[in-house]
């Protein structure tokens, strides 16, 4: 009897920003990697999160939502977002009930124009009824022809166990591309800047989510506790003065929140020290860029 062979694909996950791609990763790996606020541009980088079973691997990648770029971070966070059209085995075009359907056409001609299976996820079908919803099945119809509809909602769990079973049947036969034991590509660190940065988005207001970056200096683990060491940048000496807050109270709340997620992600007790400095105009500054993951060309 010939042996099952082993499959193994890359499934890159697109769309605008908030319409629910990282709620969707999480779900499809199983673990929280994206980070998940209700501010747009929440995620800057392209993410990696593997399933593994002894008969496929899946290597489901989560990108920034397609935007104009304004300066040279969003111009990085476009180049992440297209460059997942180039490399997927199975491409999910996440959309919802809310956002208008010819939003960033330029983006969507590409993607009409992919030779790979296209699977078109409508999330948030929990605030629409049903008329509304065919009508939104048959837009898209139009619109990309070739792809495969489900509608889903992400909060509420529903769809998703059909839209993995059918990731599955569509990966092509292949050796892993990681180890069978690989969660992600990613390395501890940024784990750690992305649950802080996640809790800053929660904490602030205004323009502070945008102007902030973390990075992690420090990571040393030992037997029974993490220790780690961030700093949190802003642009401004004004913003640096809202991270702190008065007496310190709002970087120790910022702390105390990030710590206790960590420790859940990792499992083990975890000290972190937290220092804010100022650069100004990071986003547009190429070393810090460089620093924080992005390749410039």
């Amino acid at each position: 009897m010939k042996e099952k062979e082993h499959r193994s694909g890359f499934v890159n996950i697109v769309g605008n920003p908030n319409v629910g791609k990282s709620t969707l990763m999480n779900l499809l790996v199983g673990e929280k990697l994206s980070i998940i606020t209700s501010k747009a541009q929440t995620t800057r980088h392209r993410i990696i999160g593997i399933v593994n079973t002894p008969e496929y691997q899946v290597v489901y990648s989560d990108t920034p939502g397609v935007l104009r770029p304004n300066y040279k971070l969003q111009e990085q966070m476009l180049a992440f977002s297209l460059s997942a059209l180039d490399d997927a085995d199975v491409l999910l075009y996440v959309t919802d009930m809310v956002e208008t359907i010819d939003k960033n056409d330029d983006f969507l001609q590409r993607v009409r124009r992919l030779d790979i299976p296209v699977l078109l996820l409508i999330n948030k079908i929990d605030l629409t009824n049903q008329s509304d919803l065919e009508k939104r099945v048959d837009q898209w119809h139009e619109l990309l022809p070739n792809a495969e509809i489900y509608p889903i909602s992400a909060l509420n769990d529903f769809g998703i166990d059909v839209i993995k079973k059918r990731v599955v049947e569509l990966l092509p036969e292949s050796p892993p591309y990681f180890e069978k034991d690989a969660l992600t590509d990613k390395p501890a660190r940024f784990f750690v800047s992305e649950i802080i940065r996640e809790k800053a988005l929660m904490l602030y207001r205004k323009e502070i989510p945008y102007s902030l970056e973390v990075i992690v200096e420090e990571f040393k683990e030992e037997e029974d506790i993490i220790r780690i060491r961030a700093v949190i940048w802003v642009e401004r000496e004004s913003q640096k003065g809202i991270v702190i807050g008065h007496k310190g109270e709002a970087l120790k709340k910022l702390g105390t929140m990030a710590r206790k997620d960590i420790e859940l992600f990792f499992g083990k007790k975890v000290y972190l020290q937290l220092f804010v400095k100022v650069e100004k105009d990071w986003k547009n500054n190429d070393r810090m860029l460089r620093g924080l993951g992005y390749k410039l060309d």
